[in-house]
């Protein structure tokens, strides 16, 4: 069992890892922003959470596991912060860091089914994916989903829009589709169409399935 400070450690090496994919030991100490950090760095070598191999601190498996279950809480409760709770980015991250060392199996899995399951915390990072987003757990309807999964006349506000298409996000920016804007599901079918204002949007399946909404 990791203690808060080695969670702490193990949450930088997974992102340190995601940027340069080597993670070098003398670095690593650099941004380890806690006294005696070599000291903690070897400790969790010796509890197998890490190795070190030709200077580069690689993850064991135990390791591994550990850290993805950190990352995880920590983005769902940027998520949950910032979707639901409308906290400042400013302070979204430090609360968050608070949070993901109370969080537990079963709480993680309720705010992640409550927030409809999402891929990516407000940053862009993915979110590790957890049993309850294999099995599509959804037995209360989320605060946060994907557009595509509102009723006709539903009230909701954009939270976020993830898409691989720069192009495709240009277009809903142009339209004034924006995180923060409120928006009425007109219908479904044959395209969703949307009142937004004054003004009635046609969007395809694809592109709502990227807007990610809140209700309201």
């Amino acid at each position: 069992m990791t203690e808060p400070s080695q969670e702490e450690i193990l949450e930088l090496i997974w992102t340190m890892e995601e940027e340069t994919k080597r993670v070098e030991k003398g670095l690593l100490i650099k941004k380890i922003p806690l006294p005696a950090a070599e000291e903690k760095l070897n400790t969790l070598v010796n509890e197998d959470y890490i190795k070190i191999v030709d200077n580069s601190v690689e993850f064991t498996k135990k390791g591994r596991a550990d850290a993805r279950l950190v990352i995880r809480r920590h983005r769902l409760a940027e998520r949950l912060l910032n979707d639901v709770l409308d906290v400042k980015e400013d302070a979204m991250d430090s609360s968050a860091c608070k949070f993901e060392h109370i969080l537990d199996e079963e709480v993680t899995t309720s705010i992640c089914t409550l927030l409809g399951h999402p891929i990516s915390c407000p940053h862009g990072k993915t979110i590790p994916p957890g049993e309850c987003c294999e099995k599509a757990n959804k037995e209360i309807r989320p605060v946060v989903m994907p557009l595509s999964d509102l009723r006709s006349g539903d009230k909701a506000k954009v939270s976020y829009i993830v898409t691989k298409y720069h192009g495709r996000l240009d277009r809903l920016s142009s339209m004034g589709l924006l995180p923060g804007v409120q928006i009425r599901l007109h219908q479904r079918q044959p395209t969703y169409v949307i009142q937004m204002g004054e003004t009635q949007i046609a969007l395809d399946s694809a592109i709502a399935r990227d807007i990610y909404v809140r209700l309201v």
